[in-house]
């Protein structure tokens, strides 16, 4: 018999249990049961993945649930490894948060409203891969972006920055939420159907115009979920005015249901496409890997910039779900089944080291109350393993070995280099400026996390909350310990996840890869094989790092050490004012990206009033603007606004006149319904 129904019984008795607990329970003993019971849900849904990933499979109907059909549910490979990668991830972090809401009061994520949403959430995130329906997936999605959203307001009561952050959530989650309805709309009309085994079978037979107008759809939806370019505006706010274990939560496993849901219809129900979706998809996955990592670059918020680095990874794997359709379109199967393999792998390899981040970075500011790295430093010595985890964390993130993301971006980098075997003037092109975008991300995002790391844990404190940081507490240290081992394993022994990952990539239709297996990853093409072992990497940067270091040290203690004051020049002992700051250390990297980046300057010089040749004061000022949000959100937000003054003049307060509008709807409907007919 499947463990997966029992596995997601548990998880669903588990949440609904956790939600009363939230709602029934004071304060003191609220925290640690709901985390508890969230964490059940996590391991619950990471036991019905890894099931899933085994070769399991099981579907069901539920009637009743979800009317007038009832809720289909289906589990396979490729639904498995999201539910084992969102369990894992809210397993670990539900250990944490209750370190982090503990002691903290009752507002906040600590609050009866907070702690209810939480484990609804959390199951959210494990159930939405589950459902086999167009009905089913929009009332999950919909329960994840309501829980989401009340949890990103949780403390709106302190902050005003959190309320304006929830309002842009809202409202772009929601235009998602639109753009899924008519998507799914248009496609369950044509296919005769709304059960994913209908739309999968009707596929076909739905003209070409109409489908690509569905994938149009319904890719915008998801990659704002992913916190892709253009629709990606709701990330840099959300994220940083979420609470620390929300914060982990949405950006290691609730962005990942866009990649889901990219991959389920445009690979599976829809069986695919033409060349040019695959390239579009490829442009907005490049897009927002360089764009989503400039942003970082020139953050000094820390969560801000940990949310960048998000929108740049998911273009990361954007990049490897277009390569693996446009390999697919011009019949290159193997191809495109190593290049899904590798975005795939991507995103379980991100869940980890992004969920690490933000737990670290969430360990900060309830250490210190900051986010501000120009305020920050000196948090290596007062909080040791936090700095060690987000280091850890961050080696993962720049895709340097022996980090995690290393082997993921090897193998999304070996598909699109031998893709230039594939026939056509566009895949030339857009294979090898592929390419040269994740090596420019690459190298940026090690200065992005050089600067976070150096200026924020490394430099001299610039604030006096920073210098009596104390260390985060037990529970918390605790998940990010879970979260670090998992980081470890991917980075040492990926193999683990051979077998389940040519299962997840089979679930769609591809052969299976042998991509990730033993102890390292391997390329196996028709006259091409490479490999890669990161035990070996490992081995060698220890050989070589232990001698350089231990060395030097061995020699210098033979010698006689003298404790004497350096000459400085008279310029007297160098205070935090005289080091680098996050901005500073950002500014040579903006010069270069100045045309793209647009920053904004200011400079006011008060003269005295006696003399304008005496200044009294100058005031500088200096920001980098969202210069997509400031371009295409701006204008659209006047042009509503001035609609809705206009629109007042409409409001005449007579009753015959508002008939009068109502009937004039009705007209204009049934035109519109006869021309379409």
């Amino acid at each position: 018999m499947s463990a997966i129904p029992a596995a997601l019984a548990t998880a669903v008795a588990l949440g609904g249990a956790g939600a009363a607990a939230g709602l029934a329970l004071p304060y003191r003993p609220r925290v640690p049961v709901v985390g508890v019971l969230t964490a059940g849900v996590g391991v619950a849904g990471a036991v019905a993945g890894a099931a899933a990933l085994s070769g399991n499979r099981w579907a069901a109907v539920c009637s009743g649930l979800v009317p007038p059909a009832g809720a289909q549910v289906a589990v396979d490979a490729l639904a498995g490894l999201f539910m084992a990668v969102a369990g894992a991830v809210v397993a670990a972090v539900a250990v944490y948060g209750i370190g982090y809401a503990a002691g903290r009061g009752s507002g906040g994520l600590g609050s009866r409203t907070a702690q209810a949403v939480l484990p609804l959430f959390a199951l959210s995130l494990v159930l939405v891969p589950v459902a086999a329906s167009v009905s089913t997936f929009l009332l999950l999605w919909e329960v994840s972006a309501l829980g989401s959203l009340l949890l990103v307001l949780a403390e709106h009561q302190q902050h005003a920055s959190v309320r304006q952050a929830g309002v842009w959530y809202a409202v772009l989650t929601h235009l998602g939420l639109v753009l899924l309805l008519a998507g799914f709309s248009l496609f369950a009309a044509r296919a005769g159907g709304e059960t994913f085994t209908a739309l999968r079978a009707g596929a076909s037979g739905v003209p070409a115009g109409v489908r690509g107008l569905v994938f149009a759809l319904l890719a915008l939806a998801f990659t704002s979920k992913a916190g892709a370019v253009p629709l990606h505006a709701w990330l840099p706010r959300a994220y940083p005015e979420a609470p620390g274990p929300v914060a982990a939560l949405m950006s290691a496993a609730m962005v990942n249901l866009g990649i889901y849901g990219l991959v389920r219809t445009a690979l599976d129900l829809l069986g695919g496409g033409p060349a040019w979706w695959w390239l579009g998809l490829l442009a907005v996955g490049g897009a927002s890997a360089v764009y989503g990592v400039l942003q970082a670059a020139v953050a000094s918020d820390l969560k801000r910039l940990v949310a960048y680095s998000s929108s740049e990874n998911m273009g990361l794997v954007l990049i490897g779900v277009g390569a693996c359709g446009l390999f697919a379109s011009h019949g290159d199967r193997p191809l495109a089944a190593l290049a899904l393999a590798a975005a795939l792998l991507h995103v379980v390899n991100h869940a980890a080291f992004k969920a690490l981040l933000f737990c670290a970075a969430g360990s900060v500011q309830r250490s210190t109350g900051l986010r501000d790295l120009d305020r920050l430093g000196g948090l290596r010595s007062r909080l040791p393993v936090t700095a060690g985890c987000f280091a850890l964390a961050a080696l993962g993130a720049v895709a340097l070995p022996p980090g995690n993301g290393f082997v993921s971006e090897w193998l999304l980098l070996q598909s699109l280099v031998h893709g230039r075997q594939v026939p056509g003037v566009a895949v030339a092109v857009a294979l090898p400026l592929s390419v040269a975008l994740i090596a420019l991300s690459a190298g940026i995002a090690a200065a992005v996390f050089v600067k976070a790391l150096g200026v924020g844990f490394f430099a001299r404190p610039r604030d006096r909350r920073a210098a009596s940081a104390r260390e985060a507490p037990p529970l918390m240290l605790a998940g990010m310990a879970l979260l670090a081992v998992a980081i470890v394993a991917l980075a040492v022994v990926p193999g683990l996840l051979g077998d389940g990952l040519d299962r997840a990539v089979g679930a769609v239709g591809l052969p299976g890869t042998g991509a990730v297996s033993g102890g390292g990853a391997r390329v196996r093409l028709a006259g091409i094989s490479a490999s890669l072992s990161p035990l070996w990497v490992v081995a060698a940067l220890t050989a070589a790092i232990l001698p350089a270091t231990g060395l030097p040290r061995l020699r210098g203690r033979r010698g006689r050490r003298v404790n004497a004051r350096l000459w400085d020049c008279g310029g007297g002992a160098p205070t935090p004012r005289m080091t680098y700051t996050a901005t500073s250390f950002a500014e040579p990297l903006q010069r270069v990206f100045d045309d793209v980046l647009a920053p904004e300057q200011h400079v006011d010089v008060t003269p005295v009033r006696e003399s304008a040749y005496l200044v009294r004061r100058v005031r500088f000022r200096h920001r980098v603007p969202d210069r997509i949000e400031h371009r295409l959100y701006d204008p659209v937000l006047r042009a509503l606004a001035g609609a809705g003054q206009a629109a007042r003049g409409l409001a005449g307060g007579s009753v015959h006149l508002y008939l009068g509008y109502g009937f004039a709807g009705l007209v204009v409907l049934l035109l519109a319904l006869a021309v379409g007919w």
